[in-house]
């Protein structure tokens, strides 16, 4: 049973992070500019001057978020923020979008147009100091999640409504060119956001589906969980056990109460701990 983690209504929710040292599930609000919390029922929001995405864990205060312009360092108990690098900040075109920090401490982090503009999106990873453009000429960058042993990455193009995959070497970089996982064209289905759980599924939040579904590591369906909100975006465990699914969804361009709200739900399997970025 699916029910509302959170009540407030994201006009693009994105990003969900449990970070594993407070126990804790934190998220964004891209359009309005905020980075968004609940503590034990208490809600908590950061405001931005610019769109921010996605992050990851550096420490128990500290949080790696990228931005519309840069990747920076953000304590949580000061407020206070300190810039790590750029991130397409001579393009105006682009921002950030979905991302996730890999097994070997990487971070990864799509781009894409503001108003979707065709392949201006590309994939980047940040690693011990270093941020190197991996792939181009993507829409929509969305779906980074990786393997529980680390061998594998995982990303999707949400306008060409494919998920590819790509292996990796010992240190996290790619190690070849990118295959396919999953071609959802038939099924008209958008791939958003996605996570792997413990077994090695990839849980895919799809945009507009009002659904989180399960695939195996060869791309079969294994199931699904309803989501009241249509616009899905994106899956994260956490809880105790991290056998709590929360999925953020987006009330942009939608009408009704339950649009755009942060979900929950039990899984049928634990997820993993998000790894520690390292810088």
């Amino acid at each position: 049973m699916t029910t509302i983690f959170d009540n407030r209504q994201c006009m693009l929710g994105e990003g969900p992070l449990w970070h594993p040292e407070r126990d804790q599930l934190f998220w964004f609000d891209i359009l309005n500019k905020r980075l968004m919390s609940n503590k034990d029922g208490e809600p908590m929001s950061w405001q931005f001057d610019e769109y921010v995405s996605a992050a990851g864990w550096v420490s128990r205060t500290e949080l790696l978020i990228a931005s519309a312009s840069k990747l920076f360092l953000f304590d949580l108990d000061s407020e206070t923020s300190r810039a790590i690098c750029d991130l397409e900040a001579d393009n105006p075109v682009t921002r950030s979008n979905d991302g996730r920090a890999d097994p070997q401490g990487g971070f990864w982090i799509g781009t894409m147009g503001l108003k979707a503009e065709p392949s201006a999106g590309s994939i980047y990873r940040y690693y011990k100091g270093e941020l190197r453009k991996l792939f181009a000429d993507i829409t929509i960058t969305n779906a980074i999640c990786f393997s529980p042993d680390g061998k594998t990455a995982h990303f999707a193009d949400s306008k060409a409504k494919t998920i590819l995959k790509v292996a990796l070497d010992t240190e996290g970089w790619p190690a070849g060119s990118p295959v396919l996982f999953r071609d959802f064209t038939e099924e008209n289905i958008a791939p958003d956001g996605a996570v792997i759980d413990s077994e090695g599924f990839l849980w895919n939040a799809q945009w507009g589906a009002a659904r989180v579904a399960r695939y195996a590591p060869d791309g079969s369906f294994a199931e699904a969980i309803s989501v009241p909100a249509r616009q899905t975006s994106c899956p994260a465990f956490g809880g105790p056990d991290l056998k709590t699914l929360f999925v953020t969804s987006a009330a942009d361009k939608l009408t009704g109460e339950s649009e755009g709200k942060t979900y929950c739900a039990q899984a049928s399997v634990a997820g993993r701990k998000e790894p520690r970025v390292v810088l």
